[in-house]
């Protein structure tokens, strides 16, 4: 018996064929995508889904791909080196924007994994519903996070 709540189920909140819904998403099975008025109604389908897809799957004598499991094992801390050049760039574009190096570079991280992550999904909408007509440029990070900043003043 599959454990549908063991999975790994986002909820968001966006317009989808001119639709004010909820939209459940399973990390573990990227082609699940389900809808609702509410986060509740979009989360219960997505756990409807992936225990009827594990029923399906258990009948041919397959199985689903297992639940990720969070790991606990990372201290927060990276170590790293780069060329003093990159150390510039990013340390002047830290003072720029009034925030520590490491918030910065925090900033940074975290902006490109969300980026990467939406890419990776190809969400239809998503660049839309973040006020940008296009996705932003992957070349460079500082352009990442100055791109982002233009785009929060635009609005």
């Amino acid at each position: 018996m599959t454990n549908a709540y063991a999975y790994n189920i986002t909820v968001r909140r966006d317009v989808f064929d001119g639709d004010m819904l909820f939209e459940a998403r399973v990390k573990e099975l990227p082609d699940v995508a389900e809808y609702g008025d509410t986060y509740e109604e979009a989360y219960a389908l997505a756990v409807e889904t992936i225990e009827l897809a594990g029923a399906m799957m258990a009948e041919q004598g397959r199985e689903l791909p297992a639940p990720y499991a969070p790991c606990v094992d990372y201290s927060g801390r990276v170590t790293l080196r780069v060329p003093r050049t990159l150390h510039r760039a990013i340390a002047e574009a830290a003072e720029d924007e009034g925030v520590s190096l490491n918030q910065h570079i925090v900033n940074v991280l975290g902006y490109y994994s969300g980026y990467a992550n939406a890419e990776r999904n190809l969400v239809a909408g998503a660049w839309r519903s973040a006020g940008l007509s296009k996705p932003l440029p992957t070349s460079s990070h500082l352009t990442l996070v100055r791109a982002k900043v233009l785009a929060q003043e635009a609005a």
